[in-house]
């Protein structure tokens, strides 16, 4: 019996499993909070607590991490220079030094000006000292590879860093979105690798020996490697993890999966058994990227999202706060507080404009970081001075302090991951109602009792209220999810918002609308089965709850398979109009001519395959299945409407197991 250890560090937890390679059960599973400024640490806890007999037979680690997706959102990282070679670019990837040098290519790969070494060596030589790593952009560079291979051997030669060409990642043409995908993947090359080391001395320290495999955003996996040299390709790992997961846990291979942490909550969809790819690149920090990466829908609620009163209305919204029954549970001093306001009526309707500025009385604050640079006033300075002692509300810290409670900037040090707030959740609501009692059940009742109370509502009345809402929430989300993919949009317009909305309406007034999922859900994650049996009922679909879908994404880590896609070009020549033109294959090798669209579609099939082999081998791979897909487009160059060859995308994609599974399992 041979076991893998799966590792998925969510927003607020960090889980891990050992998994039954031959058998796929999961036999040992442990659970520890992710601490954020060191995922080593809750790494550690997580796998310490698994069992220490068990770790020493394992054969296989895999680890789905939010470091990269966290970096890039943060804008963390190595300082990155970045050149482009033949135009302008809009530096919103940010890199800390910027050249633009001479040199560029033609559609056809052809030469029209020659590239500025010189200038190349002078922008480069004025980096010296003040970058770790950098990103090199020409562009049609995947016309022809040749300035940006030139730049990049001058790069190790003057600054002996680790440098980054933008054709190395993609093969698309869109200068841009390649550009930032070059710089996010030089910022993360450091970040992957300080990962990379302290895992891997984690592993060691535990007894673990085991090559070690990172989950990659489409959900299959790669070698370390092959991740230290494209971390980029990292982000969204942990949302395609529990894709992979919810196929390995229930053997479907077609629905949606809702997987739903702390944090957020990520919708995707897997068809024919495998994740929906978003086809134009992920969209990484607000940048459109060249990452192949699972299309998931990523919405701010989860069973730490705080539930805000608001003059008399209820909301959910998307801020993560650490839950009262929690809280209480570590700082018991939290429920005495909250004990004062047992028989206290506030009935009053102020409403705060910004539902970020709302205080509540059953909301305290606890520092989250060491205060650097940040630009805040004396008084909320002298805040996180008196919350270093322990969690206060705002009124306590106002009274120690001598100023009122507003005048504090509570949801600028949150935005600023100064402090994080405890507050009502829908943990809370659960602990509230009893059907949950892990933690202080008694504080989540106080503070809950205290929030109905401002509404007006009994306690039971608003415990189903606020129930209900939450799953109105998340079914609007999967409906957004959906119907997003159906018209190709990135955002719905306010008819369709409001069209989900009546969908899903319990207010009935002369007409009934309704709906119905076509496809079931697979519930991943802690909370899932308290709020999506009432989900699916209500989108009128089947629901399906493996046992172990608490721990879907580290099961999807270890699960997953080694995949590499690569796509070759080829093109018809420009001046050739003829039935069967001469071609152009366009390869990460350079360019290649031939006299006839056959010829050439044979040679790009076959660098296609031996590449796609090549990296798969080189990201960890054993055995590899490869297919290949050619997409042809022609036209009528001759105007008798007999249609000619004009350009084709040939697409091959290798896959197989990790090399050290591969014979067991093939």
């Amino acid at each position: 019996m041979r076991f893998g250890l799966g590792i998925d560090t969510g927003g607020t937890y960090t889980d891990s499993v050992i998994l039954d390679m031959d058998s796929g059960m999961t036999v040992c599973r442990s659970k520890a909070l992710t601490t954020r400024d060191d995922l080593s640490k809750g790494i550690n806890e997580s796998v310490s607590g698994l069992d220490r007999s068990m770790l020493k037979e394992v054969v296989l680690v895999s680890l789905s991490s939010t470091l990269a997706t966290n970096s890039v959102v943060e804008g963390k990282g190595c300082r990155v220079g970045l050149l482009t070679i033949g135009t302008g670019y809009d530096p919103a990837a940010a890199p800390e030094f910027y050249a633009e040098i001479g040199g560029k290519f033609d559609l056809s790969g052809n030469e029209v000006e020659e590239l500025d070494e010189e200038g190349a060596k002078a922008a480069l030589e004025s980096m010296k000292g003040k970058v770790d790593a950098v990103a090199v952009a020409g562009y049609l560079s995947v016309r022809n590879p040749g300035h940006e291979n030139a730049v990049r051997r001058l790069a190790h030669d003057i600054l002996g860093v680790p440098a980054v060409c933008g054709h190395d990642l993609s093969s698309q043409l869109g200068f841009s979105q390649r550009t930032a995908t070059a710089v996010m993947n030089a910022r993360l090359i450091q970040v992957i690798a300080d990962l990379i080391r302290s895992v891997k001395d984690s592993m060691k320290a535990l007894g673990v020996d085991a090559p070690l495999m990172i989950v990659k955003g489409d959900g299959s996996v790669m070698g370390e490697t092959s991740a230290a040299e494209r971390p980029v390709e990292t982000v969204l790992s942990g949302p395609a993890s529990s894709l992979v997961g919810a196929m390995a846990l229930t053997g479907l291979k077609d629905a949606m999966v809702v997987d739903m942490g702390g944090t957020t909550t990520d919708i995707g969809v897997i068809r024919g058994g495998f994740p929906r790819i978003e086809q134009e690149g992920a969209l990484i920090g607000g940048y459109r990227t060249r990452v192949r990466a699972a299309d998931v829908s990523t919405y701010g609620i989860g069973g730490d999202s705080r539930i805000v009163v608001n003059g008399k209305e209820t909301s959910v919204t998307p801020v993560r706060v650490i839950p009262i029954c929690i809280a209480a549970a570590k700082w018991p001093h939290i429920k005495e507080k909250l004990e004062t306001l047992k028989d206290v009526t506030d009935d009053r309707a102020a409403e705060a404009f910004d539902i970020r500025d709302v205080c509540q009385d059953t909301e305290f604050f606890v520092p989250a970081k060491p205060l650097s640079d940040e630009d805040l006033s004396e008084c909320d300075r002298d805040l996180l001075k008196a919350i270093t002692e322990g969690p206060l509300t705002l009124n306590e810290a106002g009274k120690l302090i001598g100023v009122p409670p507003h005048a504090f900037s509570a949801s600028k040090m949150e935005s600023l991951r100064l402090v994080t707030r405890i507050g009502v959740t829908p943990t809370d609501i659960l602990h509230a109602e009893g059907t949950y009692t892990e933690y202080d059940t008694g504080a989540s009742r106080i503070a809950v009792g205290y929030l109905a109370r401002k509404t007006g509502m009994s306690f039971d009345g608003f415990i189903a209220d606020t129930k209900a809402m939450i799953v109105r929430r998340i079914a609007y989300c999967i409906m957004e999810d959906i119907m997003r993919e159906r018209l190709g949009r990135d955002e719905l317009d306010e008819v369709h918002k409001t069209m989900i909305s009546e969908l899903l309406s319990t207010d009935r007034g002369c007409y009934t609308l309704s709906m119905k999922l076509d496809m079931p859900i697979i519930g991943i994650g802690g909370p899932v089965r308290a709020w999506l049996p009432a989900v699916a009922d209500m989108l009128g679909t089947r629901l399906v709850l493996p046992e172990d879908s608490e721990m879907g994404n580290a099961i999807g880590a270890v699960t997953g398979s080694v995949s590499e896609t690569v796509t070759v070009t080829v093109r018809a020549k420009q001046d050739d109009r003829s039935r069967d033109p001469g071609c152009i294959v366009f390869t990460k090798g350079g360019k290649r001519e031939f006299p006839d669209s056959e010829s050439a579609l044979e040679y790009a099939e076959k660098e296609a395959k031996d590449a796609a082999e090549t990296m798969a081998r080189e990201a960890g791979a054993g055995d590899t299945v490869i297919e290949c897909k050619v997409e042809e487009v022609s036209s009528d160059t001759m105007g008798d409407g007999i249609r000619s060859f004009r350009e084709a995308r040939v697409t091959a994609t290798a896959t197989g197991k990790p090399d050290i599974l591969s014979e067991r399992l093939s």
